[in-house]
C-alpha cells in the first residue's frame, strides 16, 4: 500500500494519456467495475463471519475500494491527460520525454497528489560524455526544470511545494580517454527550490580542480534534514518498526541554516 505508483511510460505532446490503472480498457465501463465491486461487498458479507477482526483483511478492502474510487474520479484522469493543458504552458516544456514527464509532474501536484518522482537517465557518461550533455541531457533538463518552476509559480505552487532535483553522486575532474567521466563521491551538486526554502543562492564551493569542498561541505544527511524540514516533517524524530526498532529518519543532519534564513 506504500509502494509509489509507477506510470510505466512517458506522455506524447498533445495527446491524450492513458495509465494503467486509472483508465479502463478492453471495453470495460465504469458499469462494469461497479456490479463486480457490488459482488466483492456481497462475497465480503458472507464470509465476513471467517475474517474476524483481521486487520489485514480490512484493511485490504478499505485500498480496493480507494483504488476504485481512482477508476471513478474524472479528476485523476484528466490529471495524467496531458494534451487538456493549454498550449502556451505545454510549449514551455519542451516536446522531449523529460519536458513532458514534468509537465505531467505538475499537472499531478495540481490535482493535489503529495509526492511525485520524475526519472531522467543518460548520465553515466564513461564516455563521450561532453557531445552528452551539451546534445542530449542538458537541453532537455533546462526546458523541463524551466518549466516547472515557471508553471508551478505561475499557478501558486512552488511555495507550498518542495523540488529536489539530484543524481547519485559526482564525476570525476579528470577527463579519461574516451572523453567520459567516471564516478566521483567527493564533490557533487544538488538543487532545491520551493517548498518555503531560500532561492537564488549557490552554497558551498569546490576547489579549483573540483575534487572535494574548497569551503562550506555539506553533508547528504544535512541535506536531507533541510528537505524533510521544507516538508513540514520533523528530521529529529524518532519513529518505530513494527516490532518495536527504534529508527531515525536523518542520523546526524542539520539543517543549512542558508535556506530558510
Amino acid at each position: 500500500s506504500y509502494a509509489p505508483f509507477q506510470v510505466g511510460s512517458t506522455p506524447q505532446p498533445g495527446k491524450p494519456f492513458n495509465v494503467r490503472g486509472i483508465s479502463l480498457a478492453g471495453g470495460v465501463t465504469v458499469t462494469d467495475v461497479e456490479r463486480r465491486t457490488q459482488l466483492a461487498r456481497d462475497l465480503d458479507v458472507v464470509f465476513g463471519e471467517f475474517e474476524g477482526k483481521s486487520d489485514l483483511l480490512s484493511g485490504l478492502d478499505k485500498f480496493g475500494e480507494q483504488a476504485f474510487d481512482i477508476l471513478r474520479s474524472k479528476r485523476a484522469r484528466e490529471a495524467f491527460d496531458v494534451s487538456k493543458e493549454s498550449p502556451e504552458i505545454a510549449k514551455a516544456f519542451g516536446d522531449q520525454a523529460f519536458g513532458q514527464s514534468c509537465l505531467l509532474a505538475t499537472r499531478l501536484v495540481e490535482a493535489g497528489v503529495r509526492f511525485v518522482t520524475v526519472s531522467f537517465g543518460g548520465w553515466d557518461t564513461h564516455q563521450n560524455n561532453f557531445d552528452t550533455l551539451k546534445n542530449r541531457n542538458l537541453p532537455q533538463l533546462d526546458a523541463g526544470l524551466s518549466g516547472l518552476f515557471t508553471t508551478l509559480a505561475s499557478k501558486g505552487l512552488l511555495e507550498s511545494t518542495s523540488v529536489f532535483v539530484t543524481g547519485e553522486f559526482g564525476r570525476t575532474p579528470k577527463v579519461n580517454q574516451r572523453a567520459g567521466r567516471d564516478h566521483w563521491a567527493r564533490a557533487m551538486f544538488v538543487l532545491l527550490a520551493g517548498g518555503g526554502m531560500r532561492g537564488g543562492q549557490v552554497i558551498g564551493e569546490s576547489n579549483d580542480k573540483g575534487q572535494e569542498p574548497a569551503s562550506r561541505p555539506i553533508t547528504p544527511d544535512e541535506v536531507a534534514a533541510s528537505f524533510y524540514h521544507s516538508l513540514g516533517i520533523d528530521h529529529t524524530k524518532e519513529y518505530h518498526t513494527n516490532i518495536g526498532r527504534p529508527v531515525m529518519i536523518v542520523r546526524e543532519g542539520k539543517l543549512i541554516p542558508e535556506l530558510f534564513a
